[in-house]
């Protein structure tokens, strides 16, 4: 019985690693290492759970992890089909599903075709990627977009496009160009038109039109002025430095930054220069927290007293890959817990000892024991702590606080102590972890993070390996009845 209990309880511990690192990893670069490391240590990561635990692989689908690993999580299951019962296959069918219609189109396509590079084309492979297709608004839009992708997938999937109607114009667009002489739906006459018509140019979609344009020779600031109707906000938010100096020297006319959402409105304003920032300030501050009360959603107000210890030390500057990331989502973090503590009861600490959270750079030592000790003086009901982990000034002191905090100085949790760590660890297969009594989850966007710290609680040891799998039961039936619409199987 005892061997059984220690199984279980390794099993919840390797279910735990792998959920941090779909949320953190993406193979790329990280400050503390490099691509390659990365890359080898989340293979051997999938493979591993895979493996031994395919049924919390597959449920892995409905966490918030990130899009990297769904897509690898979905490649795998499909791949080694022959591993899973018949039971197994029905469900990570309807997970597969799901998550599909989240991901992004242009990674779905990306997914595809590494099935046919890898030889996967079974009837279920063939099912799940005909009734994606068939999800899609529009077909005309993708055959211009994601040309090949598209093309590849029909190829794989044994898809017939040819026939009378607009699924006709688009299997003559893809395998028959040339042989009509225009075509009914505009935007595919559109992209005929545009290799020897400027106009044309300006009906396609900007990331098809960009192409174009290089090749008639337009100027680029010019084709940005005329494709700016055309583009999507994130799309002018990308160009906007295209027309000058590498950071924006002001802010996007016409575009309300409240709407973004959190993480990535705290990326954008990364990228301002102090100046525009302070001189903005009152602006951005609203759309951040704007953005912050509408991820707190429900949990707004509901935290109580709550503490926050915020990384802004150097090492969260990123990568050249993650740029800024570590420091964007402590920044996003600080507005939200705003959002999520009792009104006037939230008290932020910065690593550097900022004042101002728009401010904020990435600069100095990780002096995390410090902020931590000063943090619980104010006697929080919760304590979050945003940071990759390295504490280093001094190090392990941290760690030391906490033990110290939660052993002898408040052995009853009077305050709940959560860390969440944006970076992965490829040496430890898992995010750093600043003591082993206070629960760590790896966080990428910090929407998650009311989610995450439900997570969180399972790594303390507090709630037996039965909790965990109920967890992500629940969680799975939650996912699979929302996206009940694309059930392929």
């Amino acid at each position: 019985m005892t061997t059984e209990t220690f199984a279980d309880l390794v099993a919840a511990e390797d279910v735990l690693l792998f959920v941090n690192a779909a949320i953190t990893a993406t193979g790329q670069r990280e400050f503390h290492s490099g691509a390659d490391r990365q890359q080898l240590s989340l293979d051997f990561l999938h493979t591993y759970v895979r493996v031994n635990y395919r049924r919390v692989y597959a449920a892995s689908l409905a966490l918030d992890i990130n899009d990297h690993n769904a897509a690898r999580i979905v490649q795998g299951l499909l791949e080694y089909a022959g591993e899973a019962t018949a039971e197994e296959k029905r469900t990570e069918g309807r997970l597969i599903a799901a998550r599909l219609a989240k991901l992004p189109p242009q990674r779905v396509y990306r997914l595809f075709r590494g099935l046919r590079a890898a030889k996967v084309n079974n009837r279920r492979t063939r099912a799940i990627m005909r009734d994606w297709l068939a999800a899609r608004p529009d077909p005309a839009h993708d055959a211009v977009k994601y040309r090949s992708g598209l093309k590849n997938t029909a190829r794989h999937a044994h898809l017939r496009l040819g026939g009378r109607g607009s699924s006709g114009e688009v299997g003559d667009f893809l395998f028959r160009p040339g042989k009509l002489p225009r075509y009914r739906n505009q935007l595919l006459d559109a992209w005929r038109r545009a290799h020897y018509e400027r106009g044309a140019v300006d009906e396609l979609p900007f990331t098809v039109a960009e192409g174009f344009a290089a090749r008639h020779g337009m100027k680029r600031e010019a084709f940005l002025e005329r494709m700016a109707p055309r583009m999507t906000r994130l799309e002018r938010l990308r160009t906007q430095g295209q027309r000058g100096a590498a950071a924006p020297r002001e802010l996007p006319a016409g575009v309300d930054l409240s709407v973004m959402p959190l993480t990535r409105l705290a990326l954008y304003v990364l990228t301002f220069s102090l100046e525009l920032r302070s001189r903005h300030r009152e602006e951005l501050t609203s759309a951040l927290r704007t953005a912050a009360r509408r991820a707190a959603g429900p949990h707004a107000g509901g935290w109580g007293r709550v503490a926050a210890v915020l990384d802004d030390s150097y090492s969260s500057s990123g990568s050249g890959e993650k740029r800024r990331r570590p420091l964007a989502v402590a920044l996003a973090c600080h507005f939200l817990l705003e959002a999520l503590a009792a009104p006037g009861a939230y008290t932020p600490l910065w690593t550097t000892g900022a004042g101002d959270p728009l401010l904020v750079v990435p600069r100095g030592p990780t002096p995390l024991g410090s902020r931590v000790l000063d943090a619980l003086e104010y006697g929080p009901d919760r304590l979050v702590i945003v940071s990759d982990g390295w504490d280093n000034a001094p190090p392990g002191l941290a760690g030391e606080v906490l033990r110290v905090w939660r052993t002898r100085l408040d052995p009853d949790r009077g305050t709940a102590v959560v860390h969440v760590n944006p970076v992965y660890d490829a040496d430890g297969f898992d995010v750093r972890r600043l003591s082993p009594g206070v629960p760590t989850a790896g966080i990428r966007d910090a929407e998650d993070l009311p989610a995450l710290v439900e997570i969180a609680r399972f790594s303390e040891g507090r709630t037996g390996p039965a909790a965990l799998h109920s967890y992500l039961d629940r969680r799975v039936a939650r996912f699979v009845t929302a996206g009940r619409e694309g059930d392929p199987l």
